[in-house]
């Protein structure tokens, strides 16, 4: 994506079930599960870079033993950075006391991290607080060992003033107006509450307290503690949990719009954001890692047992499609065949605004996530080539030469790397002129490919804003000289805001929007504009659910050509010299390409929860009012 947001957060929980014993033995180190969780955690940082947070819990230890570990960086490296603290306190410990080194016993006794259950959280700060208090893992403590929670996801609410208000009716004093402090109260409310409740029975059959603890502890019904929880919750979340005496969880929301993958066997259960990263990780084919399903709770029980439990009835699928085009990994087999399959089915767009000139085209992408979609776009050209190659020698087989028939099948579809991500430039310097000047060095380009009758047809998964479009690739491709330059987008043209976990929240940053603005004015059509302001506004006090998001109405006098049109021309500068067209993907062919993940609120404005129909609409308002504020 050339224009870079934040977004999105990785999670990697995981269980070893055997004695650390076990590991020593067969692994080679009592240190085994720390040394997953490096993995698990570096293999998703393209899904977060602000921060990077670890915890670990020790089952099974004795009162006065510290149980719980905990360490949290914003370190422009932050996952190397927390890593290398844990290496350095564990090597520490180990240097100072010689008598650990062979004694798992006291490793786990004396060393903190050294545990058996451990969660990680890789982080993009949506909200742009990138202050060590905003790292995840949040922990809620307790002097009981069962009140002990930690939280950890991968979400964002809609709703959280709602929220906070049903916190404070339950008598709490949240600390900060913020989803994750809200939803870890929110749960803690009514784990203290099973936690009493469970005490008080053991009390009535005449058990002490320290009794009752282990009797806690097995009955303690996570699956109710959820479900009473998450009652009211509006948003897009795979949310983990540890509790202090060895339960765990990880509960992913109804619509299944943030994903989350699990693996079982006889020594560990694992959770993480990505399928490939639990592939590559624990060497596993991809038919055993298996996807959480929406609206339910992967529950792991301090004794080791593993269930599935249904939390929320879930709704109609709506995964992110931007996991697909650009988030995740590329490496997992369905999201490369998809990305591939964006590629094909927009060529014959490509083919319409080359004019069917393939001879005299160049195919490129802007580097990295767009390579799949052009090797699928490249496969399609090669097939129209092919095609074409074969009618003509159908058409001519009586008169074809073997010198003209080799010249036919010698024609290629013509490739290359164009683009070059050159550098991430620092914009130190504060003058707005200065800083664009910076941004227009971001990318390079190969020099002495493109003739001056070329067309440079060049593919990016996705165009948000366009900045970089206009500020740096427009100019550093027309500097090639081609006769034309065609922006395709393997996704479609971004209308809304995502309130899920995406930092798209203004509507005016869009350049979708943007264009329809300028075509709204251009034919006299802003009237509509007023008409659904007046229309948001009038649904302020209305419940999330009786509210209709009404900005799908300024799209609607506008076909998508001519957005993408308008666009082209927001886009271009007066010193470029080529022809410039902007292709968009259609939504259509985007739930082809990606049948599994068919959420597209940010293309559609069809939100898969309530709260989203009322983001957009205050978005809209914030817009029109002329405030620079979030709508969520």
């Amino acid at each position: 994506m050339s224009d870079a947001i934040k977004h999105e957060c990785g999670i990697a929980l995981l269980r070893l079930k055997k004695p650390l014993q076990f590991y020593k033995e067969k692994y080679g180190s009592a240190f085994y599960g720390i040394q997953k969780m490096y993995l698990l955690m570096e293999k998703q940082h393209n899904r977060g870079q602000d921060g990077a947070g670890f915890a670990s819990i020790k089952l099974n230890v004795e009162p006065g033993e510290r149980y719980i570990s905990r360490i949290r960086s914003n370190d422009p490296q932050p996952i190397q950075d927390i890593f290398a603290q844990i290496n350095g306190r564990i090597n520490e410990e180990l240097l100072l006391h010689p008598e650990y080194q062979d004694n798992i016993e006291l490793q786990k006794e004396n060393i903190p991290y050294i545990g058996e259950l451990f969660l990680g959280h890789v982080r993009y700060g949506t909200f742009g607080k990138n202050n060590i208090e905003s790292v995840h893992p949040f922990l809620r403590q307790n002097n009981w060992m069962h009140r002990n929670l930690i939280i950890a996801g991968n979400f964002n609410m809609t709703n959280v003033k709602e929220l906070f208000n049903s916190l404070v009716e339950l008598g709490q004093h949240p600390k900060q107006l913020a989803d994750t402090v809200t939803v870890m109260e929110k749960i803690g409310h009514f784990l203290d509450e099973e936690v009493t409740d469970l005490y008080q029975e053991c009390k009535n059959n005449g058990l002490s307290k320290r009794e009752a603890s282990p009797i806690i502890a097995e009955k303690l019904d996570l699956v109710k503690i959820l479900k009473r929880a998450s009652r009211g919750w509006d948003g897009g979340y795979a949310m983990a949990g540890l509790l202090g005496h060895g339960d765990s969880f990880v509960f992913r929301d109804p619509a299944g719009i943030r994903p989350a993958y699990f693996y079982e066997d006889d020594e560990i259960v694992v959770v993480a954001s990505e399928r490939p990263v639990i592939q590559t990780v624990f060497n596993v084919p991809f038919e055993k890692v298996k996807e959480l399903t929406p609206g339910n709770a992967l529950i792991i029980k301090k004794n080791g047992s593993v269930s599935l439990n249904e939390i929320i009835t879930p709704t109609e699928k709506k995964a992110c499609s931007f996991e697909r085009i650009y988030f995740s990994r590329g490496s997992d087999a369905e999201i490369y065949k998809e990305r591939k399959e964006l590629g094909k089915l927009i060529l014959p767009a490509v083919l319409e605004a080359i004019e069917n000139d393939t001879d005299n085209t160049v195919f490129s992408f802007i580097p990295n996530t767009a390579e799949t979609s052009f090797y699928g776009m490249v496969e399609a050209a090669n097939d129209f080539l092919n095609q074409r190659k074969n009618q003509f020698i159908l058409n001519n087989r009586k008169t074809l030469t073997k010198e003209k028939l080799e010249q036919i099948l010698s024609v290629k579809i013509r490739t290359e790397k164009i683009a070059i991500k050159d550098v991430k430039l620092r914009t130190f310097i504060t003058e707005d002129s200065s800083r664009d000047d910076l941004v227009a060095h971001v990318y390079d380009v190969t020099y002495g490919v493109i003739k001056p009758t070329d067309n440079l047809v060049i593919i990016d998964d996705s165009i948000v804003r366009g900045t970089t479009l206009k500020k740096s690739i427009l100019k550093m491709m027309d500097r090639l000289i081609p006769k034309r330059i065609v922006v395709v987008s393997s996704a479609p043209q971004i209308r809304y805001p995502d309130c899920y976990g995406i930092d798209m929240a203004k509507l005016e940053g869009l350049v979708a929007f943007q264009a329809t603005m300028a075509l709204l004015k251009e034919r006299n059509l802003y009237h509509i504009v007023d008409e659904v302001y007046l229309k948001c506004k009038a649904q302020e006090d209305l419940k999330d659910s009786e509210v209709v998001n009404f900005v799908t109405e300024i799209y609607a006098p506008f076909t998508d050509s001519e957005i993408s049109k308008k666009i082209a021309e927001l886009l271009i500068s007066d010193d470029i010299k080529a022809e410039v067209k902007i292709i968009f993907q259609s939504v259509n062919d985007l739930h082809i390409a990606c049948p599994k993940n068919l959420g597209d609120w940010y293309f559609t404005g069809d939100y898969p929860t309530p709260g989203g129909n009322r983001v957009v609409n205050k978005a809209f308002m914030n817009f029109y009012e002329g405030k620079n504020a979030r709508a969520y």
